[in-house]
């Protein structure tokens, strides 16, 4: 860990993770999209990160907590360098109903896209479950998901060794 902890906040399309980082940065924390210009590249046809920026973004000295949002097959390779990865989940019907709502991004509008996220959610949740080292539903308000998020930060900065003392 470079001075605070980075937090990968991972989920399928529709969960809410853009949602949470968004709040996450409302409220100070600093925040990465991968999502956004520059830090996927696609290879045979498949979306990655673009190793070298990760890296170079894991490895800066932080001054506050880092959450990184992305779900892509090769965040595997920097698990080891998150001190925490957490999945966002919501029921399905929860996903799709936000997927059909929202006006910022239009990939699950169509129905092929709709088959390929339930596809995904049968089939890649599970594994994302698997390495998680948390789980959070975003069938909550916004607030709640984002202080939930803000916990683990917490959480996982505790130096090692440390026990809290129960409240009295």
């Amino acid at each position: 860990m470079t001075g605070h902890p980075a937090v990968l906040v991972t989920g399928m399309s529709g969960v809410g993770k853009t949602t949470a980082l968004d709040e996450l940065s409302r409220r100070g924390f600093a925040t990465v999209d991968t999502d956004d210009d520059g830090w996927i590249h696609i290879v045979a046809g498949e979306p990655l990160w673009r190793e070298p920026l990760i890296d170079a973004l894991l490895a800066r000295a932080r001054d506050a907590p880092l959450f990184v949002q992305g779900t892509v097959a090769n965040q595997v390779d920097f698990y080891h360098r998150f001190d925490a990865v957490v999945l966002l989940t919501a029921p399905t019907a929860v996903i799709f109903d936000r997927l059909r709502e929202r006006t910022d991004n239009p990939f699950g509008k169509t129905e092929a896209e709709r088959r390929r996220i339930a596809a995904d959610i049968a089939e890649i949740e599970p594994l994302l479950r698997q390495s998680a080292t948390h789980v959070v539903d975003t069938d909550r308000p916004r607030g709640e998901v984002a202080d939930r998020l803000a916990a683990i930060a917490r959480e996982v900065a505790l130096p090692q060794g440390w026990v809290p003392r129960p409240a009295p």
